[in-house]
């Protein structure tokens, strides 16, 4: 009996997901355990296992990459030798019945009456679209029979095209957990400037020495965690109303890639010596931006830091990774002139902004937590 490979649901709340591709071709003997395709869910992109053996058949209708498609929807199936995959059988796109998927505990869901799944296409032949919202939907991906055009006589124009940009899952997270950071914290940006010059001899003598050089980034982590083991009220994490300190130190890493920014988590970062740090967040870094991070490399941080100096910026206010206390923004190094005794001297200065939460922390221990930070970048050895 052919068994139907759907989608999976990859989270509670997750009723779609955008599809990266096929890591098998049709015909593949499949055993269990093996990757099948790669699925963009709410936090990540997974690798989805199947759980049984048999030779794969993709659907003729099966998603290609980098469509949207909803939770449950048939889009192939394993067979026996021999067999033929039930394509265009009644019951054929059924969701029921013994799935293929690993991760797929949750019930799938049906197209819903109405959906835009289940509604008949607009004819391409009669569809009025304006030449150049045509190029700005190929560009974009989106299937211009899909909208509803603002023109006269209901012509789609450009702005209807840009208007109906579709949001990823990825994005779609990233802007629940910024609005529910700003509307379960109580946030305060402390901001001040650091000497680096210590520390900008210090990486060049990595690069003059080692293979491996690690980032200022990967500096400032190292730093922040030895000044979380001095003021751990700043390591904390506020659960049903009770603040809870964390015994260990998992500071995430902010990254740019182009699903949105992604926050992996090193763990244990005290353990780590600064090659290993290095090592595990080039690593990350690199899995975020070939969207290969799984679910758990971006859970239990208790700390973050996000580095935008490469992009000229100064101070910033970053917004806290709910339900963590508090996050390092970290800006630009340049030189400045800086007043040293009774001379003045060029000096390599580093911003820093630091906003926490003050359910958690007031002003004195936050600011005594960046004095902390700022002595040991300003005396790195």
């Amino acid at each position: 009996m052919a068994i139907p490979i759907t989608i999976p649901r990859l989270g509670w709340n997750m009723d779609e997901g955008v599809f990266v591709g096929w890591l098998k071709q049709d015909g593949d003997h499949i055993r269990a355990g093996e990757a099948l395709f790669s699925l963009e869910g709410e936090k990540a992109t997974e690798e989805i296992e199947c759980l049984d053996e048999g030779i794969l058949r993709i659907a003729p209708s099966a998603p290609k990459a980098g469509e949207t498609i909803p939770v449950g929807v048939v889009i192939g199936y394993l067979v026996r030798e021999g067999e033929d995959a039930p394509f265009g059988e009644p019951g054929a796109s059924a969701t029921g019945g013994s799935e293929a998927l690993a991760g797929s505990s949750l019930p799938p869901v049906a197209d819903a009456p109405g959906s835009p799944e289940s509604a008949a296409p607009v004819s391409r032949k009669t569809l009025a679209i304006s030449p150049r919202a045509r190029r700005v939907a190929a560009q974009l991906g989106i299937d211009p029979a899909t909208l509803r055009g603002s023109g006269r006589t209901g012509r789609i124009r450009e702005r209807d095209v840009r208007a109906a940009v579709p949001v990823r899952p990825i994005r779609k997270t990233i802007a629940e957990r910024m609005v529910a950071s700003h509307l379960t914290t109580a946030p305060v940006t402390l901001t001040t400037t650091a000497d680096a010059t210590t520390l900008v001899k210090l990486r060049n003598q990595f690069k003059a020495d080692n293979d491996l050089v690690p980032s200022y980034t990967d500096f400032l982590v190292k730093l922040s965690a030895a000044a979380l083991q001095q003021h751990p009220a700043l390591n904390a994490r506020w659960t049903d109303g009770q603040i809870i300190l964390s015994p260990a130190i998992h500071i995430g890493i902010a990254v740019d890639t182009d699903a949105g920014l992604l926050v992996p988590v090193i763990r244990d970062v005290p353990a780590l010596s600064l090659e290993q740090l290095s090592a595990r967040s080039r690593e990350l870094i690199e899995r975020a931006r070939q969207r290969r991070l799984s679910v758990e490399e971006m859970q239990d941080g208790t700390f973050t830091v996000t580095n935008l100096g490469a992009f000229g910026i100064e101070a910033f206010t970053p917004i806290i990774n709910h339900p963590e206390c508090a996050i390092l923004g970290v800006g630009r190094i340049q030189k400045q002139p800086v007043v040293i005794g009774d001379g003045i001297a060029i000096r390599d200065m580093i911003a820093l902004s630091l906003t926490f939460d003050h359910r958690i922390v007031d002003g004195a221990p936050a600011a005594r937590f960046l004095q902390t930070l700022t002595r040991l970048i300003e005396h790195s050895v």
